[in-house]
Parts: C-alpha cells; structure tokens; sequence
C-alpha cells in the first residue's frame, strides 16, 4: 500500500535475428495501406460470423483456386462491402444464397462488392448474410517465410511436395478472399477444406472433421475451428505427414494435443515434443487456462522456422533447442528449451486470445509472449536464472524506431517490441512488488479479455487499474520513444546521503527504483529532481548500477555530488 500511495504522489509532483513477420521499413503511406488497414465505410456496418473456406492448390504450378464461404451479420446497412483479395489473385465472382449474382469491382487488393440491388436475396435469417466468394490465381510467393508473407511451395528433404501458408502482416487475404483486418475474427470460428493429391496429407488448425476421397487420386480434408481466430491465422499445409495424439489435464479439463510432423522426422519430434506438456502447465500457470480447449491444440512441422497460427502452430525450428540452435541472451539458458515451442504457443494467449486490433498496438502480442520465455525460465529454473535470461535478451535491442508503430495503415512498430516490451514488462512486475498479485493480473488479464481484440490503450489502463499504479508515463516513455531512461546518482559530500533522479525521460515521467539487498528491502522514490535517501548501506554506491540494470532496462550514470 506504501509503494501505490508513494507512486502516485510522485506522479503529481542480432547477430541481427528477425523473430516474426514484419512488413517493410516506411513512414510514408499509400491510400492502399489505408484501405487495407484501416476501419473505412465500406468495412463499417457488418461482423464476420464464420468463414468456410474451400481451396484446391496446383502443386505443380503453383496455383489455386477455392471458394469462401461468408456468413455475416448487418449491424447497419450495407450497401458497398470491401473484401481484401491480394493480386495477383483474382476473384471471378460473388454470389448469394440462391445464386444471385453481385456485381464487384476488383481494385489491385480490394474487392468492393456492391449489394444495394437486393437485400432479400442473400438473406437468410434476420441480419444474418451469406456471400459466397469464388476466386482463383498464383498468390505470393514467400520469399523468406516466416519474415515475408505468402505462399510457401516447398521439398521435404526426399524431394516430395510441402507446402506451408505464413501471412502474418501481409495478411490472409494473399491466399483467401476475407475482412482482412485484425479487429474482425469471425465469432463462430471457420472450416478448412484443402483438396490435395491422396499421397499427401493436409493439415490446418482445429480439430480433423473428415477426410473424403475425391474422384481418383484426390481427398478433401476438413478442419473445423469453433473458437474465433485471426484470419492471418488460417493456414494450409500439406505434406507427408504422419501423426500421434496425447493428453494434457489442464486448468480447463482434458486438453487434446496432436503433432503432425514429417514421416521421417517422427521420432526426433517425439523426443523433442515432451517439452510441450512443461511449457503449456508453465504457461497455465502463469496466464491463466489454455484459450482454445474446443479446439484442441497442435504441432505441424512446417517448411519455415515457426508462426503462432492458432490450435495448429506452425514449428520448423529443426528439433533444436534454443533458436535454431542459437540462444538469443547469449546467457545459456535459451539452451535448455526450444524457442519456437515456448515463444509461439506463448502466441495462444497473447495474439491469439487476446488480439490487438491494430497491428500498430502489436506490442501486445510480442511483448507478453517474449516475457512468457522468462516465466518460463523462471517456473523450471528459478528466478535468478530467469532475471539473468531477461537482461540477456537486451543485447537485441536496437532503439531505431519506437514499439509503437502507424495506425490505421496496417504498419507495426519496431522489432524492439519484443525484447524491450518484454523488459518493459518485467520493469512493471518489478514495480508492483508482489508477485503473486502479478500473476493473478495476467490471468485476470486473458480472461477479462478472453477472445478479444483490444488497444494499447485497453491495455494500459487495465494495468495501472489492477495494479493501482499509474503507469501511464512508463508506458509513453517505453513504447512511444526511444530514449532510454538515465538513472543519475550521486553520494553526498558527508556519504551519508545516497542521491538520485532521472534523465532523458518524458515529462512526469514517474518509476520508483525497488531493490532487494541482503534481505532488505531498498526503495528510491525517483523523479526528475533530485532527491536522497539515507545511505542504506556501506558501499551501496559501489554495488548499485549492477544491482538496478539487473531488473531495469536502463542506463545508470554516476555524477558528481551536488550536496
């Protein structure tokens, strides 16, 4: 209680390593990143309740063509609907339920549908629409999935067709026509049915409804997903799979786990897959129940290093631990687990269940998902060891652009969002002072917003709300800048007197320093004039940058004494 009175009476007084999808470096933006990233008038008015998608890929050239199914509810009337189609795709027609068809005009990666001619003709319940989208063409090649988007046309190692779908950023729609937009998952979850050669398997996410023969030498496969999902998430994949099934009793039941990998890697993925039931008890632990019990959850080796696609997470980091073999705080203990394991299914909680609807705000997602490696850490190796992990991961920090990016145009912000936003995270715990309040917010967290699309702001307030500390200019000065707080210390001229306060912060800004020394408990109540505490103990000037920057990401700088 001491601490939150205190806060708030200050405040009024990579080896270079890309870890996700992040789309090109640009501050100067088109009316087509507006249309794809922005809530315009023709994405005004209605609400995506379930897509059934239907896709047959030509494996040997590349291609496909498929049919979505729309089924949608008329908030306010509709007349022109924007559906994002990316070229060089091409959609040949929308129809309804009686197979009236609307007239469209495709516009590069937008379709505008027009559909003020009848409303009778496509509805089938009160409010409730269906459309029907046929399309058709060679989408986008990934060129290096997963930091790239689209379509990945691949050999496994025998020469054999695999193919793998990795879109985040780019979005859904470089392979199937949808509201490609964060904000909008469809309420009742959507059916995949991928037709391929029958030599082959083809998985997505959920669970496997059916598998039907299709004339001679085809199936359809058909993957149901209850829960709502990011379009980006959707995914398609097809290979020679084979594939084993176990169990986990969980903080919601029974929970179904599934691995679908590459014949000839099935025995390296069970060994290196019995780290799956250690990371989901850690991440229960820490954020509360799995999100997506209906829907089960899932492994699928992929031809590119990993992706958080949702029940059917995407893993292709080679059966090594770490990050491809490397650890990224360069501490050892990214050695002990595997990366792609820990960090995407970290994904199920923050990015899948709780979504951001801008991807400028995609902090979110990385942010708390990086600190789930530190939980993690922490739960199979203790504290220390995950405060070391933490300080590790800040050599990838690069403070060129903020973590924040553009709204509104569907741009991120800096790749800093997770190393930086998972130390920003930790500042916070550290901040609270109570870890098992710390907790309890984080499962509080996803359940407050279980299943939905949120802001940065939702976010924010949330925090200082729960933990009754105005953390308001943290957040500014972490997310929004690049400048790195400056803690300046000095020992009075009697060196009885240990002196403080910030530098190179935004105005307010407002952070107490909470260390634990020797059993005791050493509180700074820092602002940006100095001020001084009694000298804790003998020495504490010489111990203390060692001791802040081991929680803080910071500079600490040592002035002469003013006093």
């Amino acid at each position: 209680m001491y601490l939150k009175l205190l806060f708030f009476t200050l405040a009024f007084l990579f080896v270079s390593v890309t870890y996700s999808q992040l789309l090109e470096d640009k501050d100067q933006f088109s009316h087509s990143d507006s249309l794809r990233g922005s809530i315009t008038q023709y994405r005004e008015g209605w609400d995506v309740l379930k897509y059934d998608i239907a896709v047959r890929p030509d494996l040997s050239t590349q291609t496909l063509q498929g049919i979505v199914t729309m089924s949608w509810y008329e908030q306010s009337y509709v007349s022109t609907m924007q559906i994002d189609l990316q070229s060089p795709l091409i959609m040949d027609s929308v129809t309804g339920v009686n197979g009236h068809r609307f007239a469209f005009r495709q516009d590069n990666d937008v379709c505008f549908i027009f559909l003020k001619d009848s409303l009778a003709v496509y509805q089938i319940s009160p409010g409730v629409r269906t459309l029907y989208f046929y399309y058709h063409g060679r989408p986008k090649v990934a060129k290096r999935a997963p930091w790239d988007g689209g379509l990945v046309w691949s050999k496994d190692s025998l020469g054999r067709p695999y193919v793998g779908t990795a879109c985040q950023g780019l979005g859904a729609s470089v392979w199937w026509p949808c509201k490609d937009h964060q904000s909008d998952e469809p309420d009742n979850g959507a059916t995949v049915s991928i037709y391929a050669p029958d030599s082959l398997v083809a998985v997505s996410n959920g669970r496997l409804k059916s598998v039907q023969q299709i004339g001679d030498g085809e199936k359809m496969w058909t993957w149901e997903i209850k829960n709502p999902i990011n379009t980006y998430d959707i995914t398609m994949n097809i290979g020679n799979y084979v594939n084993w099934k176990d169990t986990l009793q969980g903080e919601g039941g029974v929970l179904d786990l599934q691995y679908w990998v590459l014949d000839y890697n099935l025995q390296r993925a069970k060994a290196q897959f019995e780290q799956v039931k250690p990371m989901l008890r850690s991440h229960e632990y820490w954020f509360g129940k799995y999100p997506f019990y209906e829907d089960g959850y899932k492994l699928i080796e992929t031809p590119f290093l990993g992706m958080e696609h949702q029940s059917g997470i995407a893993y292709g980091n080679k059966y090594m631990n770490g990050y491809l073999g490397k650890d990224l705080s360069k501490t050892g203990w990214g050695f002990n687990w595997d990366y792609i394991i820990v960090h995407e299914s970290g994904h199920e909680w923050f990015g899948n269940n709780i979504t951001c609807s801008d991807i400028a705000d995609l902090w979110i997602h990385e942010g708390f998902t990086s600190y789930s490696e530190v939980l993690f850490v922490e739960t199979y190796f203790g504290k220390e060891a995950a405060e070391t992990y933490c300080k590790g991961v800040r050599n990838r920090i690069k403070n060129n652009s903020p973590i924040i990016g553009f709204y509104g145009v569907n741009k991120e912000g800096s790749g800093d969002m997770y190393f930086k936003g998972s130390n920003l995270i930790n500042i916070i715990r550290n901040t609270i002072n109570d870890d098992s309040w710390f907790r309890l917010m984080l499962r509080r967290m996803n359940n407050n917003f279980y299943h939905q699309t949120v802001t940065t702001g939702d976010i924010e307030e949330y925090i200082s709300e729960e933990s009754g500390i105005d953390f308001t200019k943290v957040f500014d000065q972490y997310l929004r800048t690049t400048n790195i707080p400056i803690l300046e210390y000095a020992v009075s001229k009697n060196k009885k007197q240990f002196c403080f306060k910030w530098a190179n912060v935004v105005a307010g800004f407002v952070l107490p320093i909470i260390l634990h020394v020797e059993g005791k408990e050493i509180i700074l109540p820092v602002t940006e004039k100095w001020d001084s505490i009694d000298m804790p103990m003998k020495d504490f000037n010489k111990s203390f940058a060692p001791l802040v920057e081991k929680i803080y990401y910071l500079k600490v700088k040592e002035v002469k004494s003013k006093h």
